[in-house]
C-alpha cells in the first residue's frame, strides 16, 4: 500500500535523502510513497515525482504526468518538486515527463519497462493490494520497443494484437508471454523479462509462466479472449535518431523577467554555441523542440525565484512555439549540465 507522508514540516521525510529511487504519486494534492513492488507501474491519471539519487551524491529529479491526469494534480507535482530539489546534497537535474515519450534517462531505472494502466487517484491500488485481488482481474498488456521497452495496458480482446509486437496475458496465477510471428528476438527476450517482473513482484513469485508463440495458443487464451482471428500485420520498430544529429536544430535564448511576462532574447539560432553564452547571473532556454527536447539553464547566481519558475518557463515556451505537449524537458543548474546539453557546445569545459 501506499505511505502517507508526514504531515508536519517539509511534505517529504529523511528517507527521500537515501541512495536509490524514491517515486510519490500526487494524491489529493499531497505526496504518497510508492512501494517497491510497484515501482515501474503508472497508472495515466496520475501524476509522479520520481527522485533519483546516485552513489556519486549526484541526483535526478522527475515529474511523471499522466496522460489523462488533471491540471490540478500536474500543479501540486510541480509546486512538491520545489521541495525535493533542496534535498539532495546537490541540485539535481530535473526532467518533465509526458507518459509515452520518457526520457532515456528515465528509462534507464526500470530495466524491465514501465507499465501504464488506466485509472487514476480513485481507483488506483484498490485492485491490486492483494493477490486474489490481483488474480480476480485478467490484463493484457502490450511489449513494445528496442531499447526503451514500455508495456501499455491494452482492451482485452484480439484485436489488440498484431504479428509485429509481443503481449503479456496476466491472468493472476498464470502469466502467458505471446510472441508475434514478426517480433524480433530482443523484444521476446523483454517481453519475457517483464512477464517475469510480474510474476516476482506483484506475484510474489507464486504464478506460473508459459510462452506462447504465435499460432500455438492454448485453449486458457482463447476461453478469455475467444476465438483467434486473423492478426493484424505488424510494422517494424524505426531507429532512434541520434541525439548528435539533433545539433543542426538547435537555437539558444536568453530568459527575461521569468517571474512575470516572460521575455526571450535570441542568443544564437544555431549551434555549436559557445559555453561563455551562459551568464551565470541568468536563465536560458536552449531550443531543440523540433527534436522533441527543451533544456533550461539555471546560472547560480540566478535568483531563486526565478530558479523554481524553469519548470513553468518551460511549460509556456512550449506552449508558445507550438510544440507538442509531450516535449521532453531538463532543467539544468549550472554544474550539472547533461552530456546531451553539452553536446551542442564547442569543447565545453
Amino acid at each position: 500500500m501506499y505511505t502517507a507522508n508526514p504531515k508536519s514540516g517539509s511534505a517529504f521525510d529523511a528517507s527521500a535523502k537515501e541512495p536509490g529511487l524514491h517515486i510519490w504519486r500526487v494524491e489529493k494534492m499531497k505526496p504518497v510513497s510508492v512501494p517497491d513492488e510497484m515501482k515501474g507501474k503508472f497508472y495515466s491519471g496520475d501524476s509522479y515525482l520520481v527522485l533519483y539519487n546516485g552513489p556519486d551524491g549526484h541526483s535526478n529529479l522527475h515529474i511523471w504526468i499522466g496522460q489523462n491526469s488533471s491540471r490540478d494534480e500536474q500543479g501540486a507535482c510541480a509546486l512538491l518538486s520545489t521541495h525535493l530539489n533542496s534535498i539532495p546534497k546537490e541540485k539535481p537535474i530535473q526532467y518533465r515527463e509526458v507518459q509515452g515519450n520518457e526520457s532515456d534517462v528515465f528509462m534507464e531505472y526500470f530495466p524491465h519497462g514501465i507499465k501504464y494502466q488506466e485509472g487514476g487517484v480513485e481507483s488506483a491500488f484498490t485492485r491490486t493490494q492483494t493477490n486474489n485481488e490481483q488474480s480476480s482481474r485478467h490484463q493484457l498488456y502490450q511489449v513494445k520497443g528496442k531499447k526503451n521497452i514500455r508495456a501499455v495496458e491494452r482492451e482485452l480482446s484480439w484485436t489488440s494484437f498484431n504479428t509485429g509486437d509481443c503481449f503479456i496475458l496476466d491472468l493472476g496465477e498464470k502469466i502467458f508471454t505471446w510472441y508475434g510471428g514478426k517480433s524480433n528476438i530482443l523484444e521476446r527476450n523483454k517481453a519475457r523479462d517483464f512477464a517475469t517482473a510480474i510474476r516476482d513482484t506483484e506475484r510474489k513469485g507464486k504464478a506460473k509462466m508459459e510462452i506462447v508463440v504465435d499460432g500455438e495458443e492454448p485453449a486458457e487464451m482463447t476461453a478469455v479472449l475467444g476465438p483467434k482471428p486473423v492478426l493484424k500485420e505488424g510494422t517494424a520498430e524505426e531507429d532512434i535518431v541520434a541525439d548528435q544529429k539533433n545539433a543542426i536544430a538547435a537555437v539558444l535564448y536568453k530568459v527575461s523577467d521569468m517571474m512575470g511576462k516572460m521575455s526571450l532574447t535570441k542568443v544564437s539560432e544555431s549551434s555549436p554555441f559557445l559555453q561563455d553564452q551562459l551568464i551565470t547571473d541568468d536563465c536560458f532556454i536552449l531550443d531543440n523542440g523540433q527534436h522533441g527536447k527543451i533544456f533550461v539553464w539555471k546560472g547560480l547566481k540566478a535568483n531563486e525565484q526565478e530558479q523554481q519558475a524553469a519548470l513553468k518557463v518551460a511549460e509556456n515556451f512550449i506552449s508558445q512555439m507550438n510544440y507538442p505537449q509531450n516535449t521532453q524537458v531538463q532543467i539544468l543548474p549550472q554544474g550539472r549540465e547533461s552530456l546531451l546539453f553539452k553536446q551542442f557546445f564547442t569543447n565545453w569545459k
